[in-house]
């Protein structure tokens, strides 16, 4: 065979996907500029008198700055996350709430609570990890035994997973009197954020590393087994180092904040929508409209009935169900103009 079709084999057989668009584009930095403008506005909301009180410099430090970090930390864990997992299994809508991912991450910690009395956050973490990283392979070992795949079986698969590793948490809770427990985790907040209790989150600038480094081989396993298979890479490799940085994410967010739902369902398709599937161009995108839309729900969360405080895991469910019916109806209305 010629060196030059060699040559030209070669090319096709690896992997194509780093993009040349430009990211600091008037489009990006204007979201950046939001987002930004959010963050200060998340810095000064909130019932204590910063400027009235002798310490109110000092309270600004120890909560509303690492609230604010947590914030931005969080949005962009999740929505990573899920669009990883809507890479790997070729869907548009799942993410750990929807294939029950961060249900075993609860179990996970419940686990933990009943081995050891007053676990360490650094324990509560690595139980949320391994629960939810085998959880997500149990997830995929079942979607390899349905044959069906239509875009709504694979949620719905998700969602039965979900409610029986619930039913499950919620008896061996009320078994060991720990419901306690369970019932915090579930509804996600932010407001017990403060200086010593958020750290563990910036792990997740580590994932966000991993994530770009090998977005090209993730972006790959949306194109499926076969096509992979094709290029001489390994599907179950990719889809195991998927899984890990999905565990990661979920767990570290699941131990420190607790149930956020439909934020990696909604951000990932609003994303997708306008740029595409290629992870490696819309990472940085992904990371900014998350932080932006779990800063906003959390300042409504924090205004809607100030002095009070509402779970912002509720503002997001509210608008994660609006979303997800929008996108059905979406999908549905570009199929009919196929």
């Amino acid at each position: 065979m010629p060196k030059t079709t060699n040559a030209r084999v070669e090319k096709i057989s690896q992997p194509q996907f780093s993009t040349k668009k430009k990211l600091w584009t008037k489009p990006f930095i204007f979201a950046t500029i939001i987002v930004l403008g959010l963050a200060i506005v998340s810095l000064f909301t909130g019932v204590y008198d910063l400027s009235g009180q002798e310490d109110g410099m000092k309270m600004f430090f120890i909560t509303r700055v690492p609230r604010t970090v947590a914030l931005m930390l969080t949005g962009s864990a999740m929505s990573m996350a899920g669009l990883v997992m809507q890479l790997i299994t070729q869907n548009r809508f799942v993410e750990p709430t929807t294939t029950g991912t961060i249900e075993w991450s609860g179990l996970g910690l419940l686990v933990v609570y009943l081995l050891f009395p007053s676990p360490s956050l650094v324990l509560r973490m690595s139980g949320a990890i391994v629960f939810s990283f085998f959880g997500t392979i149990i997830f995929f070992l079942f979607l390899r035994r349905v044959r069906l795949r239509s875009s709504l079986i694979v949620p719905i698969i998700g969602m039965m997973l979900r409610a029986v590793i619930s039913s499950v948490s919620t008896f061996v809770g009320l078994l060991f009197q720990m419901t306690q427990n369970i019932q915090n985790w579930y509804v996600g907040s932010f407001a017990p954020v403060q200086i010593g209790r958020y750290e563990y989150l910036w792990l997740i600038i580590g994932v966000t590393i991993l994530i770009f480094l090998y977005a090209d081989r993730l972006t790959l396993a949306g194109l499926g087994e076969d096509f992979v298979t094709n290029l001489g890479e390994s599907y179950n490799k990719i889809v195991l180092l998927g899984t890990i940085l999905i565990s990661l994410a979920v767990g570290i967010v699941a131990a420190v904040i607790g149930n956020l739902p439909f934020l990696g369902l909604i951000i990932p398709n609003i994303v997708s929508i306008f740029r595409g599937d290629d992870l490696k161009s819309n990472l940085p995108w992904i990371c900014v409209t998350g932080s932006g839309v779990i800063m906003a729900c959390d300042i409504l969360s924090r205004t809607i009935i100030m002095p009070f405080e509402v779970p912002v895991s509720l503002i997001l469910g509210t608008l994660g169900a609006f979303v997800f019916i929008a996108i059905l109806l979406f999908q549905r209305k570009t199929r009919r103009l196929r």
